[in-house]
């Protein structure tokens, strides 16, 4: 992203009579947030609300190529870039279809993706040094050599950044993920996943499988030593965390099918069923990508995320060099007949059952529905999920107000989960105590709530099902508009 003085003045510039007025109704105690918000946060939201629900969309290849600019490596962090070889076979690209297809009703569109070099960053904390400090000019593994020397736990968080699918990237994530391996006195394997519209599903989730047996079974000439899954977490914020998801699905689906035994990866053969990570841990993860939870609606004034439009604002992105594709297609993750799949949307998997620990943390936000219902799923089949869900907060609030108390608990929980499930042996003996929780916390105080999780899900697993179906048949009928569940910068 491109935060020079002069970006951010072309930005904001005509912004300050809203801020002007926002300012003035929050002080006045009209804003019907005043009473939860401090004043910062309330601009804030407000900015970025009315910068994602632009009326004049932006043409998206200018969104991706905004979001893409790299801010630079300074300060607190060592950074170690690395190309992730692409394996001569192509068993993952075969079990992944094979997955795809066993969860599909066989209505499904989608282009089988190759397998490619995938670009990842390995992310650690840079201590004793000021934030203006630029980065050592090093071979790449001589910044791997520091990174390791200020490591002390066995920890690794596979990370995928959010960015709705089509945005972002690894360096705007350089911050939480350099902060999570402060907390954790870990390191963080930051993925550079292939974006949409121009490499719809799978290609993403396909990045992020080779990302994960790369860990385990690193290729020829990594720079790392191979990462048993019992040190490992699956984590990430938004459209990463629905990454983190769909991976964790994927490797339970290919452990439930029985067609094969092995699966060959750079000139290995492994063993399936393939080991599962330690834990995931989600940030606000995306995991209806139809959005048609009743969160949607009813969370909408306490987050920036724009709402879903009426049948009479439908909206279409502006053309340009990436939209619309050829052949056309109605969203820009999937094809529409992909919607409800539950490896493009998690929401819709009917089991998690055998799954690995889960952290999931959302605002009272939009998205917080699909969120409680994965959640009340998973711990009713067994498996371990500790959700806590912070009130009048907004999407990924964590990353972005660090000033308040509930934003520094979020963070600090998120760290804290993956310590507990992937540190030492310390950790994992906590870990095999750990048992399903969930908490609310109250605005601006962060008292404590119990909730029961199993109790979470606002509507039933088939009202789900029928809500989704629903919401894609509208828009496989033209009913909805390709605009209705994306940021329009």
């Amino acid at each position: 992203m491109d935060t020079s003085p002069s970006a951010l003045l072309r930005l904001f510039l005509p912004k300050v009579p809203f801020i002007v007025r926002t300012a003035l109704w929050h002080a006045l105690c009209l804003s019907p947030t005043s009473s939860k918000w401090d004043l910062r946060t309330e601009i804030t939201v407000r900015i970025i609300h009315s910068l994602l629900d632009n009326p004049v969309p932006t043409p998206l290849a200018k969104q991706q190529r905004w979001s893409l600019k790299d801010p630079g490596i300074k300060g607190k962090m060592w950074i170690s870039k690395v190309t992730l070889p692409k394996p001569d076979e192509e068993d993952i690209g075969r079990v992944l279809v094979d997955a795809i297809d066993s969860l599909d009703d066989g209505n499904g569109i989608y282009n089988v993706p190759s397998t490619v070099p995938v670009d990842a960053e390995w992310t650690g904390y840079r201590a004793n040094v000021p934030h203006d400090r630029p980065r050592l000019d090093l071979p790449e593994a001589q910044h791997y050599e520091r990174l390791m020397a200020e490591v002390s736990s066995p920890l690794t968080i596979l990370y995928f950044h959010g960015g709705a699918h089509f945005m972002m990237d690894v360096a705007s994530h350089r911050i939480p993920t350099s902060r999570l391996a402060h907390l954790t006195n870990g390191r963080s394997f930051s993925v550079r996943y292939r974006l949409a519209p121009q490499n719809p599903f799978p290609c993403a989730l396909l990045d992020a499988f080779q990302a994960y047996l790369s860990l385990m079974f690193p290729p020829p000439a990594s720079f790392h030593e191979a990462v048993p899954a019992k040190h490992i977490v699956f984590a990430g914020d938004s459209a990463g965390g629905n990454i983190a998801l769909a991976l964790l699905q994927l490797i339970l689906q290919i452990n439930r099918l029985t067609t094969r035994k092995h699966l060959c990866f750079h000139g290995r053969s492994l063993d399936l069923p393939l080991p599962l990570p330690a834990g995931l841990a989600g940030n606000s993860p995306w995991a209806d990508v139809t959005r048609c939870m009743p969160s949607v609606v009813s969370n909408a004034r306490w987050d920036y995320l724009p709402p879903p439009m009426t049948n009479d604002q439908i909206s279409t992105f502006p053309h340009d060099e990436i939209w619309p594709t050829d052949p056309p297609r109605g969203d820009l993750y999937c094809d529409l007949s992909m919607l409800c799949h539950p490896l493009v949307s998690p929401l819709a998997a009917k089991t998690w059952t055998g799954s690995c620990p889960m952290w999931l943390a959302y605002g009272e936000e939009m998205l917080a529905d699909e969120g409680k219902s994965i959640a009340a799923l998973a711990a009713e089949q067994g498996v371990t999920v500790i959700w806590e869900q912070f009130e009048a907060m907004p999407h990924c609030f964590s990353m972005i107000f660090d000033q308040l108390k509930t934003g520094r608990r979020c963070f600090k929980d998120w760290a804290d989960f993956c310590g507990r499930v992937a540190g030492d042996a310390a950790a994992e003996e906590a870990a095999e105590i750990m048992e399903t929780k969930g908490t609310w916390f109250a605005a601006k105080t962060c008292q404590e709530t119990d909730v029961d999780v199993r109790s979470l899900a606002v509507c039933s697993q088939d009202e789900v099902a029928q809500r989704m179906r629903s919401t894609a048949s509208a828009r496989m009928q033209g009913n909805e508009g390709e605009g209705k569940i994306m940021p329009k910068l």
